[in-house]
C-alpha cells in the first residue's frame, strides 16, 4: 500500500486515525498504531512481516543483554551480546537484498530472494537503537510492543525517514496529541501528496519518454533535460514522501527529523549532502564514518574512510554495479572538494558555485537512474556527444512529454524556497498568522481534491525509494 493510493486515503488513514482518537488511554492508543502498522506492513509483505517481527525481536533480546552486562567485570560478554544482534541484522539485510547479487557475481546459482519492502529502512533503524543503547545514549525500551511499534511505525516504515529511537524515545509513552498539531500533520501530509501525485509523477514522465526512445531523436538537448526531470522527479517523489511521514506521524503527536532541506540550492556537492536524504548521510556519518577514524586519521586513512563510506552509501540503495559506482562518484567528488576545490570555490561567485553543483548532480542522477550499464553509458554519451535533436520527430514519437513539460515550471519554483520566503517576509504573529493558517488549510483540502482527481486518472504512480 502506498500513501498516494485511494485504498489507503479511502480506507486505511480514516478508520487508522478514527481508531486512534477513539481512545484517550495512551496504551490503547500505542495498541492500535502497533495493528494499523503490521497491517499496512502485511497488506504488501504478508510472508515477509515475519522478518520485521524477527528483526525486533532481536533487538529487543540483545537490548536486555547489553542493559543486563553493564556491570564491572562483563563488558567482553556484553560486547559479544552487541556484535550478535549487528550481524543477525545485518546478516538479515545481506540476505534477502545483497544474496542474489554475490551469487551471480561469483558464478553461483540464484536463489532469486525477493527484497522484502523497507528492509533498508527499519534494519537501519533498529541499529541504531542497539547501537546508542550500547553507548549508554538511550534508555532500554523495556516493552516490546512498544519497542516493535518503534519500527514498524507506519508512516516511515517502507521509505523513510530513517528515525532514531532517541528521536521519538520519550513520545512513545509521553506524547501529547492537539487539533492544532493533528491540522498541521494534515496539511504537511497533503502537500507531500501534491508533490509526489501532481510533480513527481508528471515530471517524471518526461524522463521516462526520452529514456524509452532512441538517442538518435530525442538527442542531446533532451537527453539532458530527461537528466533534469529525473532529478525533480527524485525530490519530489522522496521528499513528498518524507513529507507525507513527518505529517502522518505528526497526526499522532509523533516529531521525526527534516530529511530534506532544498537540496537544489546547494553551491556545492558538501553542501548538497547536508540537505539530502539527512537521515541516511547522518546515519552513515555517526554510525560508520566517525567510529572509523572520521578525519581525525592520517590522510590516506581519511581518504579510505571517505570512499569507504561513500561505497556502502551506494550499495545501500540497491544491490547493483551502478549504485555502487553512483556512491564512490560521489566519495570522490566530496575528496576532491576538500582536498583542491574547496577554497577555490569560496572565491568563485554563488552563481558559479551552484552551476558546478548542479551539473555534477544531474550525471550523479544519471549513473544512479540507469541501472543497466549498457544506457548508462547511451545516455551520457548523447549528452556529451551533442547529438541534434529532432524536436519534431520528439513530439510525434509520444506527445504525452508535452504534458510532463507542462509541469517542469511549477516544479523548478517548487525546488527552491520560496514558499517559506513568502511565509516569513509577509506572515507575522497574531492576526496574520491566524489568518495564513487558515488559508493554508483551505489551499490544502483543494489541492488534496486535485491529487485524488489525478489518482482516479493517472496510471503511472511509482515510488522510486520503495526498492530500496
Amino acid at each position: 500500500m502506498v500513501f498516494s493510493s485511494l485504498s489507503f486515503l479511502y480506507l486505511f488513514l480514516p478508520l487508522c486515525v478514527g481508531a486512534y482518537y477513539l481512545w484517550g488511554n495512551r496504551v490503547w492508543r500505542n495498541t492500535v498504531l502497533l495493528i494499523a502498522s503490521l497491517a499496512f506492513y502485511a497488506w504488501g509483505e504478508p510472508k515477509n512481516i515475519v522478518l520485521l517481527l524477527f528483526a525486533s525481536l532481536t533487538a529487543y533480546l540483545c537490548g536486555f543483554g547489553i542493559e543486563g552486562l553493564k556491570t564491572k567485570g562483563r563488558e567482553r560478554l556484553r560486547r559479544a551480546v552487541f556484535i550478535l544482534g549487528v550481524a543477525l541484522l545485518v546478516g538479515n539485510l545481506f540476505v534477502f537484498k545483497y544474496l542474489n547479487f554475490f551469487c551471480e557475481n561469483a558464478g553461483l546459482p540464484s536463489p532469486n530472494l525477493a527484497l522484502p519492502i523497507g528492509i533498508s529502512f527499519y534494519t537501519f533503524q533498529i541499529l541504531s537503537y542497539l547501537i546508542d543503547l550500547y553507548r549508554g545514549e538511550i534508555a532500554l525500551q523495556r516493552n516490546y510492543f512498544y519497542l516493535t511499534l518503534y519500527v514498524s511505525f507506519f508512516p516511515q516504515l517502507i521509505a523513510g525517514p530513517i528515525v532514531r529511537y532517541q528521536t521519538i524515545e520519550e513520545e512513545i509513552a509521553c506524547r501529547r496529541e492537539s487539533l492544532s498539531e493533528a491540522a498541521a500533520g494534515a496539511r504537511r501530509f497533503v502537500a507531500g501528496l501534491g508533490k509526489k501525485v501532481l510533480l513527481a509523477n508528471n515530471i517524471g514522465m518526461v524522463a521516462s519518454i526520452i529514456y524509452r526512445g532512441r538517442p538518435e531523436v530525442y538527442g542531446a538537448a533532451l537527453y539532458w533535460l530527461a537528466a533534469g526531470c529525473y532529478a525533480l522527479q527524485i525530490y519530489f517523489d522522496f521528499s513528498g514522501y518524507s513529507d507525507m511521514a513527518i505529517g502522518l506521524g505528526r497526526m499522532f503527536g509523533f516529531h521525526f527529523l527534516e530529511n530534506f532541506n532544498y537540496p537544489y540550492i546547494s553551491t556545492s556537492i558538501t553542501d548538497f549532502w547536508r540537505r539530502w536524504h539527512i537521515s541516511l548521510s547522518t546515519w552513515f556519518r555517526d554510525y560508520i564514518y566517525i567510529p572509523l577514524g572520521g578525519n581525525r586519521v592520517s590522510k590516506g586513512r581519511w581518504v579510505i574512510n571517505l570512499l569507504v563510506v561513500w561505497g556502502l552509501t551506494g550499495f545501500w540503495h540497491g544491490a547493483q554495479w551502478n549504485f555502487v559506482l553512483w556512491g564512490l562518484y560521489y566519495g570522490l567528488l566530496l575528496l576532491l572538494e576538500k582536498l583542491f576545490l574547496g577554497k577555490l570555490l569560496e572565491r568563485c561567485p554563488k552563481g558559479v558555485r551552484w552551476a558546478y553543483t548542479m551539473f555534477f548532480v544531474l550525471i550523479g542522477w544519471v549513473l544512479f537512474d540507469r541501472t543497466d550499464f549498457s544506457q548508462m553509458v547511451t545516455a551520457l554519451a548523447t549528452m556529451f556527444t551533442f547529438v541534434p535533436t529532432d524536436f519534431i520527430g520528439a513530439l510525434a514519437a509520444d506527445t504525452a512529454i508535452v504534458r510532463g513539460l507542462f509541469y517542469l515550471i511549477p516544479g523548478v519554483l517548487c525546488a527552491f524556497p520560496i514558499l517559506p520566503w513568502l511565509r516569513k517576509r509577509f506572515v507575522k504573529d497574531g492576526p496574520s498568522a491566524v489568518t495564513a493558517t487558515a488559508v493554508e488549510s483551505v489551499l490544502s483540502l483543494g489541492l488534496l481534491v486535485l491529487c485524488i482527481i489525478y489518482i482516479l486518472s493517472m496510471s503511472y504512480n511509482p515510488f522510486i525509494y520503495f526498492r530500496f
